[in-house]
């Protein structure tokens, strides 16, 4: 059998939406903006997978000011304390310095336990009159309300407060403040709150690659993006691991056909329908979901370099909504022109 070559480049999704800043994201961060000075802390999450990608310059504009910590959540599906692992984690940490950076995976009671013990020790060190407030922002479904119960639960004992779904878009407004931490009469503090809040999607995405990242980790619906595309993606990158072709080798032979991989794991699933016809879609929904869950390999999408935040930076393209919503406006005028201009052939 000849050498397996992995595809170098992913091929140009040209035809790819960009946006998916809906209208519960944009009086979510008008909400924040007034509550700012009831706020004592902000806690921005951020998606291990993609630290550069799941980073929304729309916190660091509306919500700046006020003390904040990155806390990169999902690190058990990115995470195995591989060298490259250790080397990743001490890179974003300078990214942030002199800032605190945390890294999570709220299953672990350890890395909760860190969070805790940074909520009380701030609260401690502010001394205020009517309990602390922390605000966690983020982008949709980086996992802000699985982090606000897993924290109650180790807190204060009690059952979790907000839900929780595979799907973004499951909180919807801005919670009020839940407990995390009893006042400590000793210590002279009062309790520490958590308020949830509604993912916040950017504006618009220039890069298509990036929206592919997004979606493969859940920031938008599954319905926005083509499945197969997804897992086409999704294959790209289990091709880039070290013998990453043993991930799916149950299914078929190394490829680089997304096509010949989902026939395979429609045939091996029994993902079949009438007339035994493989059910292809299902089979690429099944195998994002695998990923999504930690069962397809254990790796990030993003390049994480010295200089990568700083360059993310510089290439941001600071649109404003009203632009966003003008570059739609023309896209879409854009695909009715083709589409009139076809009815005519």
């Amino acid at each position: 059998m000849a050498q397996f070559i992995p595809r170098a480049v992913f091929p140009a999704q040209l035809s790819l939406p960009r946006s998916y800043f809906l209208g519960h994201h944009a009086s979510g961060l008008s909400k924040m903006k007034t509550m700012l000075s009831s706020i004592d802390l902000i806690i921005e999450c951020r998606d291990y997978r993609v630290p550069l990608t799941s980073r929304n310059p729309l916190f660091e504009h509306s919500l700046g000011g006020l003390q904040r910590l990155v806390l990169y959540t999902k690190r058990d599906l990115g995470f195995k304390g591989r060298p490259e692992d250790i080397r990743r984690e001490e890179v974003i940490r300078k990214w942030h310095a002199p800032h605190p950076t945390l890294f999570s995976d709220h299953k672990s009671k350890r890395d909760i336990k860190t969070i805790l013990n940074f909520a009380k020790q701030h609260s401690y060190d502010t001394h205020t009159l009517t309990g602390t407030r922390i605000l966690v922002v983020g982008m949709p479904n980086v996992g802000k309300s699985s982090l606000l119960n897993a924290l109650r639960m180790a807190g204060v004992q009690k059952k979790k407060a907000a839900f929780t779904g595979a799907q973004p878009g499951v909180t919807r407004k801005i919670a009020s403040g839940v407990k995390i931490v009893e006042r400590d009469e000793e210590k002279g503090t009062e309790g520490v709150y958590l308020v949830d809040t509604p993912g916040v999607f950017v504006p618009f995405v220039p890069d298509a690659e990036a929206m592919l990242k997004l979606a493969l980790c859940g920031s938008v619906k599954d319905t926005i993006i083509n499945p197969i595309t997804l897992c086409d993606y999704l294959l790209f990158h289990i091709n880039k691991q070290p013998n990453g072709y043993e991930i799916y080798s149950e299914y078929c032979q190394p490829t680089n056909d997304i096509v010949e991989l989902l026939d395979g794991v429609c045939r091996k699933t029994g993902r079949l329908g009438k007339g035994g016809v493989p059910d292809v879609d299902a089979a690429a929904l099944w195998m994002i979901q695998r990923w999504r869950q930690g069962n397809l390999g254990c790796f990030v999408l993003d390049e994480v370099e010295q200089d990568g935040l700083e360059k993310k930076m510089n290439e941001e393209v600071r649109m404003s909504v009203s632009q966003a919503r003008k570059h739609k406006k023309a896209e879409q005028a854009a695909k009715s022109r083709a589409k009139h201009a076809a009815s005519l052939v």
